[in-house]
């Protein structure tokens, strides 16, 4: 009789640390839902293909900083340090809206030649990484960082074809169907030019089967048609 008491002591400890988890876990989804607030930039479909479509993307205002890490540890990083600054490190202290998706991009140069709410492009020291600024902002308007880490960028307009999958944001998968994606274009005599961003749409906590993640390449025009 005392042994089973026990053991019924220990099963409802196991079911309260359960319940515990879950709740600290739907609190952290819950947060990151009203964090990573949904402002995306304004865009414009075009052309729409069997496997992408073509996108035009206006000017935008970004926030950017540079860390010397991996593919898969930079924009954790970066996030932070960017993070500081829209919530409230900056001249006025002001807080800043985020906004969606965060954009990963891997090149050999430090151009940036594409940009969004949140972008990761390689550069000699490592990655760049943006957060785009809520279109109520102007170059005159936004709030001055603090940190001399992050600078405030104005990037022209752009049209890139946009390559979208569900599932794991890790580099295997990326390259795997960044491959899917270059292939697709040249079955369609599209001419990409630069490097790909990986543009990332829901918090960490998101079941990996539901996230929206999108592959981006920019591509030439010619009198407003995709050169073929």
């Amino acid at each position: 009789m005392r042994k089973a008491r026990l053991d019924m002591k220990f099963n409802n400890a196991k079911l309260i640390e359960f319940v515990a988890r879950v709740g600290l876990v739907m609190s952290s989804v819950l947060f990151w839902s009203v964090a990573m607030a949904t402002e995306e930039p304004k865009i414009q479909d075009e052309l729409v293909f069997k496997d992408f479509v073509i996108r035009s993307y206006g000017p935008l205002l970004v926030a950017q900083t540079e860390v010397d890490e991996s593919f898969d540890e930079a924009g954790s990083k970066a996030f932070r340090i960017l993070a500081d600054y829209i919530f409230g490190n900056n001249n006025s202290r002001t807080k800043i809206d985020m906004t969606a998706p965060v954009v990963q991009q891997q090149n050999n140069s430090e151009k940036i030649s594409m940009t969004a709410p949140v972008i990761q492009e390689k550069s000699r020291k490592g990655y760049f990484v943006q957060f785009t600024m809520p279109s109520k902002y102007t170059r005159q308007t936004v709030p001055e960082p603090r940190d001399e880490r992050v600078n405030l960028i104005e990037v022209p307009a752009r049209k890139v074809a946009v390559y979208s999958y569900t599932g794991s944001w890790s580099q295997n998968r990326f390259d795997q169907k960044v491959a899917e994606f270059k292939q697709a274009l040249e079955r369609e005599r599209v001419q990409p030019r630069g490097e790909p961003l990986f543009a990332r749409f829901n918090s960490p906590w998101q079941l990996w089967f539901l996230r929206r993640n999108e592959i981006w390449l920019e591509v030439s025009l010619d009198g407003g048609k995709v050169k073929q």
